[in-house]
């Protein structure tokens, strides 16, 4: 499989590019396995090497000395007694934030507005010189929650789902399985299963290749890729 650039994830790429240049912030957001990661790890990939990129991992439900303690980590701060000491760890945070750079929060919908709003008073501190880019299903429903820090986005994008054009030619270049398939095929199964979701495609693309590992003289043809459907159960 590879990376594709579609014009979804070019938007992205624009969007990121721009809120970095202008150390902003930005909230990537639309439905799952859109590709939403995929796309802003593309784009800080563009970025210029001399720009660090930060990636803070967030659990579920965390509280807010969790999420100081994975702030400081991606920043290479000590994580030990430093998180659960709010003064020290704010100032530390504060100083780290003042050198250019990119904050990447994926899965930023499992944030609360308490945490958003700690993420606001760094962004506030006089001399902060990072970028903000906000990720997930829901996170523009997590930021509505959190009107301060919603007020200072710089840039909402919404990834968008396939669409039925863009399709065959996409699964040509994400995976040579899909070659010598019949475009007709495939957007029966987009119609029917995939709905122009990446991650599906990607699922259906698996056992697609599976399936010809297994018998390589199968054809890829609209039995081959029922068969594949066939195995998503009732959560394609």
């Amino acid at each position: 499989a590879r990376m594709v650039s579609t014009r979804q994830v070019a938007a992205v790429a624009e969007a990121v590019g721009h809120t970095v240049a202008a150390r902003g912030m930005c909230c990537v957001y639309g439905d799952t396995g859109l590709g939403k990661t995929v796309a802003v790890e593309q784009a800080l990939h563009l970025l210029p090497g001399r720009v660090p990129v930060w990636r803070p991992v967030v659990g579920v439900a965390p509280g807010l000395p969790q999420l100081r303690a994975s702030l400081c980590e991606a920043l290479g701060l000590p994580s030990g007694a430093l998180p659960h000491r709010a003064g020290p760890a704010s100032r530390a945070l504060t100083r780290a934030l003042a050198e250019p750079g990119v904050l990447f929060l994926d899965d930023a919908q499992r944030l609360t507005p308490p945490l958003l709003d700690f993420l606001r008073q760094l962004w506030d501190a006089p001399g902060c010189a990072a970028a903000l880019v906000l990720c997930g299903a829901g996170s523009e429903r997590a930021l509505a929650r959190a009107s301060a820090l919603r007020s200072r986005v710089l840039s909402w994008h919404q990834v968008g789902r396939l669409e039925p054009s863009q399709v065959p030619q996409t699964l040509t270049l994400f995976h040579p399985v899909w070659a010598p398939a019949d475009p007709d095929d495939l957007a029966r199964a987009d119609e029917q299963m995939a709905r122009g979701n990446f991650r599906t495609w990607a699922k259906i693309t698996s056992h697609v290749y599976a399936a010809r590992e297994r018998g390589p003289v199968r054809r890829v043809d609209r039995e081959l890729i029922e068969q594949a459907c066939a195995r998503f159960g009732p959560y394609p």
